[in-house]
């Protein structure tokens, strides 16, 4: 408080004498070197830092940005107005479709907090860190600038002490992504190694991995490129993690979303650290968004994955769904995709508000009308919900874990001619756990579905498609596409303030 106090009456005095004789005083009696010691003694780094992780839930964990942009863009959700319900001025609607334009209120949410994050990680570089902290903080801000790039192409970037009343240089292309593979290469020695909600190194080698694995598709998103030795770079990063041995495929899937998933999950590598009834993201915005209002817990009776992408599960397959310990037997509700007739926790048929059967069906449209407005579409729970902490939910939010570094391996392997039968094993090794049966073979359309399977409303499904060549493909509810969407529109008010950016290609 008090070091706060300090550089608001510091920043106050500054802007009132600046334009003074008495700014010579000041310097006179206190040059600048002095003037930053005293600020960087009084000054708790590790606090800053921790002002980055918890910058980093509201535009990762809320169901209205960074997760917006990855899913409901994509084949495996979609937000239809219910009547009067989840409308939103269309917002919405146009991310399924793909017809938003710059002033798109949640795309414009998410850049600027995403940035927002990047300036309090680049903050904590100006008050000498520890190697540790200083290497915590880099790792942060290029996860950040990862996202930025990869939704809209071009990242406003300043290096730590540059001058504020400038307008930040912007990194693209090339550029961007070779900045986040040096910084990050550069400092994964001083990273710790653990526990998963912080910043570590196995964090820093699946964040590589997914550097070189999108590279191309950075540069071009058109048409992707996979150079072999950045195929090489990704098989060995996932050859250090799994031969670790600190990791293995979770028996139950949804154990590495589940409250306390940072003790049940055998899978977790980097995750957001939520603590039950005191302090947490929005990670229920994960249930809250597609429940019922008359499920438990209630709902807001809103968001719903599509038919075509519930068939690409066998009904054995436990992704698809099923009951949860401590959930189900306690509160009627399932995991997974939910389709048909819905239960309380005595066995009881469930009713919508009209006294109609809570029977949700397949089918969905972007506008719904009628009767059945509010049962329609296959509701999604990938983090069964907790029941004990109010909003403030224990659920830790995940980021990477094992399993992605298993694909990824195999897409790496299938595409730079490595060994098919090697790509086939990690596919299966996955696919048993699951209680699916186990593939003959396996290619880039087969582990495109597969990575669908896995890992459906995680916040990958956008640059999957990008990457694997898909992301332009008609869909449900989505026609043949422009090519401008392959990268989000500059926010109106970004390209007022920022001489550096221009709009992106057909915006």
């Amino acid at each position: 408080m008090k070091y706060n106090k300090f550089l608001f009456f510091a920043a106050v005095s500054l802007g009132l004498f600046a334009c003074t004789k008495l700014d010579e005083k000041l310097q006179g009696d206190l040059p600048g070197d002095v003037a930053t010691g005293i600020i960087e003694s009084n000054t708790d780094v590790s606090v800053l830092l921790q002002t980055v992780y918890d910058g980093m839930r509201l535009p990762f964990q809320d169901q209205s940005r960074f997760w917006a942009a990855q899913e409901h863009t994509s084949d495996e959700a979609i937000g239809p107005t219910r009547g009067p319900d989840w409308d939103d001025n269309g917002v919405w609607r146009v991310l399924h479709d793909h017809t938003w334009n710059a002033d798109h209120s949640f795309l414009g949410s998410t850049f600027n907090d995403l940035l927002a994050v990047q300036f309090n990680a680049t903050n904590v570089l100006n008050f000498n860190p520890s190697a540790d902290q200083a290497a915590q903080a880099k790792l942060l801000r290029a996860f950040v600038v990862f996202s930025v790039l990869d939704g809209w192409g071009q990242v406003p970037f300043r290096e730590a002490g540059e001058n504020l009343l400038n307008a930040p240089k912007v990194l693209t292309g090339q550029e961007a992504i070779d900045f986040c593979i040096s910084e990050v290469e550069g400092i994964i020695n001083d990273l710790p190694d653990g526990p998963a909600y912080v910043a570590n190194k196995d964090a820093a080698r699946v964040f590589l991995m997914k550097c070189y694995l999108n590279k191309g598709a950075i540069i071009n998103k058109a048409a992707p490129t996979f150079d072999a030795g950045d195929m090489a770079k990704v098989i060995s990063y996932a050859d250090q993690i799994i031969n670790s041995g600190k990791y293995s495929i979770a028996n139950n899937i949804y154990d590495n979303f589940a409250p306390k998933n940072d003790v049940l999950s055998t899978e977790l590598i980097f995750s957001a650290h939520n603590i039950g009834g005191t302090s947490s993201g929005n990670v229920r915005s994960r249930w809250f968004c597609t429940l019922h209002y008359n499920q438990d817990p209630s709902g807001w009776n809103g968001f719903t994955t599509l038919s075509d992408f519930y068939d690409k599960f066998e009904a054995a397959d436990t992704r698809r769904g099923g009951s949860y310990p401590g959930v189900t037997d306690l509160h009627g509700l399932k995991v997974g995709l939910l389709v048909g007739q819905q239960y309380n926790k005595d066995g009881v048929a469930l009713n919508d508000r009209k006294g109609n059967p809570l029977s949700f069906t397949r089918d969905i449209n972007l506008i719904e009308t009628g009767a059945d407005l509010e049962v329609k579409g296959i509701r999604v729970i990938k983090y069964p919900p907790d029941y004990l902490s109010g909003d403030n939910a224990d659920n830790d939010y995940v980021y990477y874990r094992y399993s992605d570094v298993v694909l990824m391996k195999a897409e790496a392997l299938l595409r730079s001619g490595g060994s098919a039968s090697t790509a086939l094993d990690l596919v299966n090794s996955i696919r048993t756990k699951r209680g699916a049966s186990a593939l003959g073979s396996i290619d880039l359309n087969g582990l495109l579905d597969e990575r669908g399977r896995e890992f459906y409303w995680e916040g990958f499904r956008r640059q999957d498609l990008i990457r694997f060549g898909k992301f332009l493909d008609p869909w449900q509810q989505k026609p043949s596409d422009d090519p401008k969407n392959l990268l989000f529109p500059i926010p109106s008010g970004n390209l007022a303030v920022n001489p550096n950016l221009t709009q992106n290609p057909g915006y």
